[in-house]
């Protein structure tokens, strides 16, 4: 477990110091409205502490105010907070990047989208790491559960999954041998046993290296094996998540009584490495009826996210063929028609780096509503108001932008602009992993009521196995680019045939 085994041979804290503490802190936003309110909150050296609430609550704020990262016009309005002796918000800006560079790391919710698209892994992590020996280097990868004997270490983000992204980010914050790790939803995305992995890595750097962790976290069973501390913070006010009743998916033979919506053959693509192709996909092949559910699952960096970006065009195949409703379409979304471009829509893993941080989230959730003519000019405010409230945000943040809203807000917010467009096809990616439970159910019955009332294909990228298990009728296992089982779902979990499936589920594959 241990791959740096001279961590903070100097400068280690002694375990139990206590390293920050915040009293009745609030902030609020630039319109004065509140992101977080009476939040409190201790960390020691040695614990690793969970913040845990709906979304909105203040989480990513409070771990923000910690970094001393705040949004844009966002301020302290009351409260005490103190990090490793200083206040933030009192510090100078050159101290206060000192102490963030030296003794703090924070991964936010949306770590690709602070990784330079540009650099290379092995860059990413020098730039940043207090040794940057080839050594080193190996040993942070090692140390996050990345591959160490292959060529991860030379590609760039784009060609890693969201998963992989997410370690890398962790990698990058341990680089630094900070005393306090702040981490929101670090377990997001990744698939169980390597969830459990990071889980017990952050135990690891806590007890071995004397570092404060907190993380926030919707994972309640991670939570309760991980952290030595709950605190739950609860919003002032809160609107609650629509609960939408309607009755779940069951597979069945009328699901392929359906027509086809979607057909995807012999489908292959690749990233490019110093110049040479690396195939990515290999030869994938599945069909989705009128009103079905896929569910899409694999261990982190399987493929699913580029299986599911190449089939909506953003990222061009190699070969194979994506037909929609019996017409083939061009590998490029840029060479497909708008109407083409409207009927699959993809809701992303990182909403952060997909909504324009200059546009409100109004204009984002209007933009498809003018672009592909679903609403008259007067009733398009009404049509914005009415989605963001169906997703359970209130109608008024179509004011906000989206560095005021919480991970789980900006997720929300996501799902909206997309069903703005009222597509055939919706494509989710990991659509609910920045969510509670309750929103998260909220969410799921609303695709739901939509599947039944419009006849909407939802494809569901996704770790959350009892998710899937409940709310797909088909599944499709990805394993290293391969498609390696499709079926139904309940068959599937019940009676996996491959390792790779079976793995996952935690089972056994009967022997021939």
């Amino acid at each position: 477990m241990n791959h740096m085994p001279r961590w903070y041979a100097e400068h280690q804290l002694p375990a139990g110091e206590t390293v920050v503490r915040a009293d009745s802190l609030t902030i609020a936003g630039p319109d004065g409205r509140p992101l977080l309110e009476n939040g409190g909150l201790e960390l020691r050296t040695g614990r690793v502490v969970a913040l845990t609430g709906p979304s909105g609550s203040g989480k990513t704020t409070l771990l923000r105010a910690v970094a001393g990262v705040l949004p844009p016009g966002a301020r302290r309005t009351a409260g005490t907070l103190d990090v490793l002796g200083h206040d933030p918000f009192a510090l100078p800006d050159t101290e206060l990047r000192e102490l963030r560079r030296h003794r703090l790391a924070y991964v936010g919710q949306d770590p690709g989208s602070g990784l330079n698209p540009r650099m290379k892994v092995r860059r990413l992590l020098s730039e940043v790491a207090t040794d940057s020996s080839p050594e080193a280097l190996h040993a942070l990868l090692a140390e996050v559960r990345l591959p160490t004997d292959g060529d991860l270490a030379d590609r760039r983000p784009g060609a890693l999954s969201g998963g992989q992204q997410r370690r890398v980010a962790l990698a990058r914050a341990l680089a630094r041998h900070p005393a306090v790790l702040l981490l929101d939803e670090p377990t997001a995305g990744l698939d169980p046993h390597l969830r459990d992995e990071i889980g017990e890595l952050l135990r690891h750097l806590a007890e071995r290296h004397h570092i404060a962790v907190v993380l926030s976290c919707h994972d309640a069973d991670l939570v309760s094996r991980l952290a030595d501390e709950v605190v739950e913070l609860r919003p002032g006010t809160q609107a609650p998540a629509r609960r939408v009743p309607a009755p779940r998916s069951v597979a069945g033979p009328e699901a392929t009584d359906r027509p086809q919506v979607l057909v995807v053959a012999g489908l292959t693509a690749a990233f490019r490495h110093r110049g040479r192709p690396v195939p990515a996909l290999h030869g994938i092949d599945f069909t989705l009826p009128t009103g079905g559910s896929l569910g899409l699952v694999g261990a982190s960096g399987s493929g699913k996210t580029t299986l599911m970006r190449t089939v909506v065009g953003l990222h061009r195949a190699t070969g194979g063929t994506v037909t929609l409703q019996g017409s083939r379409l061009p590998a490029s979304a840029t060479r497909r028609t708008r109407e083409q471009r409207r009927a699959i829509q993809l809701i992303p893993q990182n909403p952060l780096g997909t909504l324009n941080p200059s546009r409100t989230i109004g204009a984002a959730i209007c933009r498809p509503l003018t672009l592909h003519g679903r609403a008259p000019r007067a009733l398009r405010e009404e049509r914005t108001q009415e989605l963001l409230e169906q997703v359970g945000l209130p109608a008024h943040f179509a004011t906000r932008y989206p560095h005021e809203l919480s991970g789980g807000q900006r997720q929300r917010a996501s799902i909206a602009r997309a069903l703005a467009a009222e597509p055939h096809i919706l494509v989710c990616d990991e659509v609910t992993s920045a969510l509670d439970a309750e929103t998260a159910e909220a969410v799921m019955d609303l695709l739901d009521e939509l599947r039944t009332q419009r006849n909407l294909a939802l494809v569901l990228i996704s770790h959350d196995l009892r998710l899937v298990a409940d709310r797909t009728d088909t599944l499709l296992v990805l394993s290293e680019g391969h498609a390696v089982e499709h079926g139904a779902t309940p068959d599937l979990f019940s009676h996996p045939s491959h390792a790779a499936t079976a793995a996952l589920l935690g089972a056994t594959v009967p022997a021939d």
